[in-house]
């Protein structure tokens, strides 16, 4: 028996690194992911996010380290997780609706091409009501907003029941009020469907009503917990491998690095406030 089947965890990576044209991109990445749970994919643009998300769906295979879905290797094109991607480039000359684009999730899935179309017609529609995309079934994808797009993206992921969502960087390129609504969607969808949902971002602060772990990457590197277990200055500082403090100002936290007269943002901080 694995150790994810003995824990009861959904999925598992275990001493994950990842080297790529000879750069090291992961090291001796750890951490797990429990039914139904709401975890935060934390860190900069380039430390290491998307391919952590890309070894658990099988797209990149790991240099060292395992990962196990549901206690078994082997995670490429395993039912059991769904997957939004951060870039769709939609035409919008393109005659698809979002009804199709959710349909899309079902084709050539587990319900296959033999679904009958009124099976196939009421699970569409009770995607779109479970995201509230109901509104926009019918119009263009290319017409609709981000935040609506990412709505109807999630419910083409969702159509197939996986146990696992992966999303990243959802929140990216939307207005502070969209990225509350999807996070907020995604709590709701993680507790009335009893989806995993393992969320990446720049930026935890719209996560923190939701999110109940956090998976903090830096320079490749993971600490996952709790919030209050992970986002410390002391962990932080060995996770980045310099002094980081860690600010709590009006219910929001900043990572912060450096002396007293250069300092850098780090991951965590309104977007106004960080330097590339």
């Amino acid at each position: 028996m694995g150790p994810a089947e003995a824990s009861g965890n959904l999925v598992s990576l275990d001493g994950i690194s990842v080297w790529l044209s000879g750069h090291e991109v992961l090291r001796d990445v750890s951490f797990s992911v429990r039914p139904g749970e709401f975890t935060g994919l934390i860190g900069s643009n380039g430390a290491g996010k998307t391919t952590i998300l890309r070894v658990i769906l099988g797209l990149q295979e790991p240099t060292a380290g395992r990962v196990l879905v549901k206690g078994k290797a082997g995670a490429r094109h395993n039912r059991s997780v769904g997957y939004v991607p951060q870039k769709v480039l939609i035409d919008p000359d393109l005659p698809l609706r979002a009804r199709d684009v959710v349909g899309l999730g079902l084709d050539g899935h587990r319900f296959g091409l033999s679904t009958s179309s009124g099976v196939r017609r009421r699970r569409i529609e009770e995607m779109l009501g479970a995201v509230d995309a109901a509104g926009f079934a019918d119009s263009r994808m290319g017409n609709l907003s981000g935040g609506e797009q990412q709505r109807v993206l999630i419910a083409h992921a969702l159509i197939g029941q996986p146990e696992l969502l992966l999303l990243d960087e959802p929140l990216a390129n939307l207005d502070i009020a969209s990225g509350h609504e999807i996070v907020e969607l995604m709590r709701r969808v993680a507790t009335e469907h009893h989806v995993a949902v393992l969320l990446s971002a720049h930026d935890m602060n719209p996560l923190l009503p939701a999110m109940e772990r956090v998976v903090y990457v830096a320079a490749g590197r993971a600490a996952s917990g709790t919030v209050d277990e992970v986002v410390r200055s002391e962990v932080l500082s060995e996770l980045y491998g310099h002094p980081v403090t860690v600010l709590r100002v009006e219910g929001r936290i900043l990572v912060v690095a450096g002396s007293h007269d250069q300092t850098e943002i780090l991951a965590s901080a309104p977007h106004w406030l960080e330097r590339t």
